[in-house]
């Protein structure tokens, strides 16, 4: 079995940021933008970059929904809006600042994702127990 590191980690969250931020983020450069602006003409190349993303969305999805479980789901998901609760309440983070908060948003939902597709390998670090999928990876 592979050992999960720090860079492992890490470009699972680039990578999870990278299909968060190209679905949708404030600056009008997202496919969401992009499909709003152009859905009455839809091309081929608009309908492979959805395509794209779905299949992006589904593999990350499916990963942690199998890793974390519901409940874990829910308990990571709480715990990242309490952090955006407490960033708020500290006056970190402005409630005025709508484009601030969706990017601490999305990123936020990119760890969540980064989490839960890194999460079997941190648990079988940690407690040496091994996901059934991971049977025969030797």
């Amino acid at each position: 079995m592979k050992q999960i590191t720090g860079i492992g980690i890490g470009i699972r969250f680039v990578f999870a940021l990278l299909l968060v931020a190209c679905t949708y983020n404030p600056t009008g450069y997202s496919y969401f933008h992009w499909f709003k602006a152009t859905a009455s003409d839809f091309t081929p190349l608009l309908g492979l970059g959805g395509l794209a993303l779905i299949i992006g969305w589904v593999i990350y999805i499916r990963a942690t929904f199998r890793s974390l479980g519901l409940i874990g789901l829910i308990l990571a998901t709480l715990f990242f809006a309490f952090l955006i609760w407490l960033l708020i309440d500290l006056g970190l983070l402005s409630m005025d600042s709508v484009s601030a908060l969706t990017w601490v948003v999305l990123v936020l939902l990119a760890a969540v994702l980064c989490i839960g597709m890194s999460w079997s390998h941190i648990r079988r670090r940690m407690s040496g127990q091994v996901d059934t999928d991971d049977v025969g990876d030797d």
